[in-house]
């Protein structure tokens, strides 16, 4: 027999926060970067990030708390998504730490930025896929989160990361994720299933 759940209810009184970070596991990173008005950077992992929309192409990321990202976004219309690779964990992990909205992240932690082609806010120059935006809308929520949808203006791919049918490779991506707690997952181990074309009677 299976054992009993232990169910913990909305109502409870707990933050289901961590419970939900510890679950939902691997959380894609957009490490977003953004101008200020003044055009001083930002760049910032944020872990809830996804494809929202096909057609037109939208992307979307949660900032948690009022952030320097949010707010750049809000005050200039655009941002830079950039994919973080196993052999930047380092320097992602540390352009998460609480720098003041005047420090430009990149430039204190040495990373280099290249411009991009539709946006103000350059791209990460190490990264094999960087995702150009601009504002569509955001949707707030009570406890200070806001979700941010981007409509994407160009994907710039380094063309090494490209595989025969011209799409990106998970190899080259090497992409990291976040979990629960303090970890992280590294690029994980793919398995290649082709999807049913029709139902058996």
């Amino acid at each position: 027999m299976p054992r009993e759940r232990q169910v913990i209810r909305a109502d409870s009184g707990r933050n289901l926060y961590p419970l939900l970070t510890a679950s939902i596991v691997p959380r894609p990173i957009a490490w977003v970067s953004t101008l200020d008005a003044d055009g001083v950077g930002n760049l910032a992992p944020h872990s809830f990030f996804t494809v929202a929309a096909v057609s037109p192409a939208v992307v979307s990321f949660t900032s948690v708390g009022t952030k320097d990202s949010l707010r750049n976004i809000l005050a200039t219309g655009e941002f830079t998504v950039s994919v973080t690779p196993r052999a930047l964990l380092d320097a992602v992990n540390d352009s998460s730490a609480p720098y003041p909205p005047d420090v430009d992240e990149a430039t204190r932690l040495g990373i280099a930025m290249e411009p991009s082609a539709t946006v103000a806010p350059p791209r990460v120059a190490a990264s094999p896929v960087a995702i150009e935006c601009s504002l569509h809308s955001t949707t707030a929520f009570e406890g200070d989160c806001t979700v941010v949808f981007g409509l994407v203006r160009a994907i710039a791919i380094d063309p090494d990361a490209l595989g025969p049918d011209d799409l990106p490779t998970i190899e080259a991506i090497a992409p990291l994720s976040r979990l629960g707690r303090n970890e992280w997952g590294l690029p994980p181990e793919v398995v290649r299933i082709d999807r049913p074309m029709r139902v058996e009677d």
